[in-house]
């Protein structure tokens, strides 16, 4: 009766639920699994789906999962169903005993009020599209106002530059979604996260952070990070600007941010989701505090709380350090906001690589 229950709840629920055995097969699916794939989704079948096969969106979500040791969760994953139309999910996956897993799939825009993978595909969508329909017309109005700033009087002059300075405003924007519409893998390798800390700092507090107090907690016994220098530079340039920013909001000569790493044994994020990604670095300014109405969707682009702001750069740190296969997450309250990234070490890796240039804390 029990066995009964189980089977009959399995099959009644209103999500896509598929399990995969340790043999690559999906071995059960449930009715909405079924609907949502457009029939029985026999092992052979899902095969020719290319649900099962090796490489697929789908195997390399359960082999994450499978070496994570743990449930795993994933935003924004495509699956591409027949008729060659793209299928974008939330994808959660469980262990069971036997090794299989269970794996329940909410397509993205159905109920889902926070969905921020699917509006990073949106907006990258977006980029490629402004990218090509924008980017030319603007070189020609650039070029139309500047020939005709040459032969203007003072005040044609005057809007003849406001209009090449909003068109480059405008190229601007339009290059970093672009950018962010087209990311570039990782290439993975031994990094020194001080190294890469130590150059956003130096870069941060001879801009925007002038006159503020830098501290840095360094842990010296901390390994090399798996990933792309650039790549990370680019990911804590945009949150410690962002954390200077904030400390600057404050108004008087008190504003402060702090840089931290640690290594984290069996850490998790603040969604409960666990991490094998053991070095934690910590972005922490005592501003104002990130507004209620925008941490929900903070991570989405064009969200932002800045008046000026564009809403991309957290979008893309997340990105990157989802590429990274990393974690970032935050907490905020006023006069306290740390972002927490948690990355991937390298634990063989030559020393010279991991040890860091300042591991004392200081002001900058």
């Amino acid at each position: 009766m029990e066995e009964a229950l189980r089977a009959s709840a399995f099959d009644a629920a209103p999500c896509a639920i598929l399990v995969v055995t340790t043999a690559a097969e999906v071995a059960f699916a449930n009715t909405a699994a079924e609907m949502l794939f457009g029939g029985n989704l026999s092992a052979r079948r899902a095969k020719s789906l290319g649900l099962t096969v090796a490489g697929s969106p789908l195997m390399m979500f359960v082999e994450r999962a499978i070496r994570r040791g743990a449930g795993w969760r994933e935003k924004g994953l495509e699956i591409v169903r027949p008729g060659e139309t793209v299928l974008v999910v939330d994808a959660v996956a469980g262990l069971c005993a036997d090794g299989s897993v269970v794996v329940t799939l909410h397509p993205q825009g159905e109920g889902d009020e926070d969905a921020p993978a699917g509006a990073l595909q949106t907006a990258a969508n977006l980029g490629r599209t402004l990218a090509h329909e924008i980017k030319n017309p603007l070189a020609g109005i650039r070029g139309a106002a500047q020939l005709l700033q040459s032969n203007a009087s003072m005040e044609d002059a005057e809007l003849a530059q406001l209009i090449m300075d909003e068109t480059d405003r405008v190229r601007r924007l339009v290059e970093r979604l672009e950018s962010f519409s087209d990311p570039k893998r990782p290439k993975a390798r031994p990094v020194n996260i001080h190294r890469v800390l130590d150059r956003v700092r130096a870069l941060i507090s001879n801009g925007v952070g002038e006159g503020l107090v830098f501290r840095a907690a360094y842990d010296p016994s901390l390994p090399a990070v798996k990933g792309d220098e650039d790549q990370l530079v680019q990911i804590f340039l945009n949150l410690v600007k962002n954390a200077a920013e904030a400390a600057r909001s404050r108004g008087d000569q008190r504003g402060e941010v702090v840089v931290a790493t640690a290594y984290r044994h069996m850490s998790r994020a603040s969604d409960g989701e666990a991490a094998s990604a053991p070095l934690e670095v910590r972005i922490q300014d005592n501003g104002p505090g990130v507004a209620p109405e925008v941490r929900r969707r903070l991570f989405d682009p064009f969200v932002t709380g800045k008046p000026n702001g564009t809403g991309l750069g957290l979008t893309v740190a997340a990105q990157l350090v989802a590429a990274h296969d990393g974690v970032i997450d935050f907490h905020s309250e006023p006069g306290r906001t740390v972002f927490r990234v948690l990355l991937p070490v390298i634990l063989d890796a030559d020393p010279e690589d991991s040890a860091p240039q300042d591991a004392a804390s200081n002001d900058a």
